[in-house]
This record gives structure tokens, sequence and C-alpha cells, in this order.
């Protein structure tokens, strides 16, 4: 399994809390269980682009290729949040995250 890092001090306010820390590429799943009961806002700070290969004319006659840079998202159910490659078939890059939410 690869790397998870949670940053040893979370800051709280009222009944939430925001909590950061790091992944490490190829990480797929960040469970945040253990600290959170709901997760209300969860940002994900990929350390790196993912470069696609696109055609950029308006029709598609093979010329002029660009490339997109393109991120790692992230999409939270429950306490979890899974963290999703920039191109399908690829694998994650390292990131930090911050996750606000109820505390358990």
């Amino acid at each position: 399994m690869t790397t998870l890092t949670i940053d040893p001090r979370p800051t709280y306010f009222g009944d939430r809390m925001i909590v950061t820390g790091s992944y490490a590429a190829g990480r797929t799943e960040i469970a945040l269980g253990g600290l959170l009961a709901s997760v209300d806002a969860f940002i994900l700070n990929p350390s790196a682009v993912t470069v696609q290969a696109v055609d950029t004319t308006p029709t598609d006659d093979g010329g002029t290729p660009g490339n997109l840079q393109l991120l790692d998202t992230a999409t939270v159910d429950g306490t979890t949040a899974t963290v999703s490659p920039a191109v399908g078939g690829g694998t994650t890059v390292a990131g930090t995250f911050l996750a606000i939410g109820r505390r358990s």
C-alpha cells in the first residue's frame, strides 16, 4: 500500500475539523473515517500535471497536435476520498489534500 500521511495537528472550529496531509503516487483512497464523521469539502492538490495529446484543429484532419495539461481528481463518498488519475488507465501522482468535515 502506498503512503498516506495525516498532519498531526488538525485545526478545529466548533464541531468542524480541518485535516491536511499528503499521499504518494499510485494511492487511490484517502480514508478519514477515524477523524471525521462526514466530509463537507475536499481539496486535492496533485504535485504534477498529466499531459494528454489532442488534435487542436476545428476538424479532425490529423494535424496540429496539442497537449492538454490535466490534473488528478477526487470524489468523496462518506468519509473516503477516491483519487482518480487524470487520464484513464493511468496512475495518480503524489500530492497533498485538505478536508473539512464534522468531527467524529
